[in-house]
């Protein structure tokens, strides 16, 4: 899976992660698209972030027990106090029909985080950093 971002998470699904229907519950797939985006983000901010918003997720492929779940993160914009970073989530496992493993895209995710101090509040993105980054 080339172009994805870097690859910031990986971790098995397990049992405890499923849904009545027995898939990766939706939920599970979203906390680990916002641990992901975290990382990303951190790169960037003086001390935390928050998250601030996350736009549509569409999940394309279900995720089994047994996965491997990877999330893959790229910071593609930095404002003042902002940072919004694209995170896609594949999954792999193993294919009887091939006896080899595939790789899926499960979902996608823009994520916005805003860097704040210990209290909460907004902190200012230093400029230099931004520079030296690309942005």
């Amino acid at each position: 899976m080339e172009h994805m971002g870097e690859a910031v998470i990986k971790i098995i699904a397990m049992p405890t992660d499923t849904n009545p229907a027995g898939n990766i519950f939706g939920g599970w797939i979203l906390s680990q698209i916002d641990l992901a985006g975290t990382v990303a983000a951190r790169e960037f901010a003086p001390e935390r972030v928050v998250t601030i918003s996350m736009k549509e997720v569409i999940f394309k492929q279900p995720v089994f027990v047994g996965d491997l779940v990877t999330c893959h993160a790229t910071v593609t914009k930095i404002g003042n106090t902002s940072i919004t970073v694209l995170v896609n989530v594949t999954a792999e496992r193993y294919c009887k029909e091939s006896r080899s493993r595939i790789c899926q895209h499960v979902t996608s995710a823009e994520v916005t985080y805003v860097a704040v101090d210990s209290e909460g509040y907004k902190l200012v993105i230093d400029p230099e950093l931004k520079k030296l980054k690309g942005f």
